[in-house]
Parts: C-alpha cells; structure tokens; sequence
C-alpha cells in the first residue's frame, strides 16, 4: 500500500470514528430530551433527523474503507 493510500486510509478511519461519536453523542441527547417531561417535539424531530443523516454518512465511509471484493 502506498503512504498515499495509507493517509487516506487513516483520514477515514479518523473521519468514521468522529462520526460514531457525534452519532453516539445524538443518541445520548435524544434519550435524555425523550425522557424529559418537557421534551421539545420540534428540537427531537431535528435531532433524529440528524442521527439518521450522520448514520447514511458512516454507512457511506465504511463502504469506503471495504476492500474491493474480487469476483
């Protein structure tokens, strides 16, 4: 693998795990804005909406980061 390749690589990992903490953060945010007495319907709508943009981009980056399979 080529340090070219090698970096880009990494960039992703880095990039993928940046990614699942946001996403785990959201979770987090949302459990607790749920739970609350005075949830605010409008601020869980924006955050789940987020939760599911960032969950399609970690999808994307991990497709990334498969090797190409050989047929």
């Amino acid at each position: 693998m080529s340090e070219e390749a090698f970096d880009d690589v990494t960039s992703l990992q880095v990039r993928l795990a940046e990614l699942r903490a946001e996403h785990r953060d959201l979770d987090e945010a949302i459990s607790h804005l749920d739970a609350s007495p005075q949830e605010d319907e409008l601020l869980l709508r924006r955050l789940k909406k987020r939760k599911l943009a960032l969950k399609d981009r970690i999808a994307v980056v991990e497709r990334m980061l498969e090797p190409d399979e050989r047929a």
